[in-house]
């Protein structure tokens, strides 16, 4: 029984590198409007990370990612926008773009958007600006969410 456990275990391991594969754009498309939403007020609150990290660890398209590699890739988006805005902004922009593609996913992601940028209880004007603009960038109508 040893060995069809390893071979279990190993097939179980080329399954969760396949996944996490197949979803890095979706990671990074993720944790770029997290980084550009968390920012349009100027800061990034305790309860905008909280719910960025309570979200992945409930999609099932993330939930393959370590906790760890959600908060790098959140952090390096951040860092680029803080190093120099507009050059982190447009990287963050290509990210989310490559969702454009998938109708579905493109959803997903604008509605965690909202909900991170809501996430402090005051979603004002500057997060709904953001969040109309990622939509756009994702080929949706910003008025179907509100914005």
């Amino acid at each position: 029984m040893g060995f069809f456990d390893d071979l279990k275990n190993k097939a179980n391991e080329l399954k969760n590198e396949a996944l996490k594969f197949k979803n890095k754009d979706f990671l990074n498309a993720a944790m770029a409007g997290s980084a550009l939403i968390a920012m349009a007020d100027g800061s990034i609150s305790a309860e905008e990370k909280q719910k960025m990290v309570k979200f992945i660890e409930h999609n099932d398209a993330l939930s393959v990612f370590s906790t760890k590699d959600v908060i790098a890739a959140f952090q390096d988006f951040v860092g680029q926008m803080e190093f120099d805005q507009d050059i982190g902004s447009a990287a963050a922009y290509q990210a989310i773009a490559k969702m454009k593609s998938n109708n579905e996913a493109a959803r997903l992601l604008i509605r965690m958007i909202i909900s991170i940028g809501s996430s402090d209880g005051n979603f004002d004007a500057d997060e709904k600006k953001i969040a109309s603009k990622i939509a756009k960038e994702l080929g949706l109508n910003p008025a179907e969410f509100e914005l």
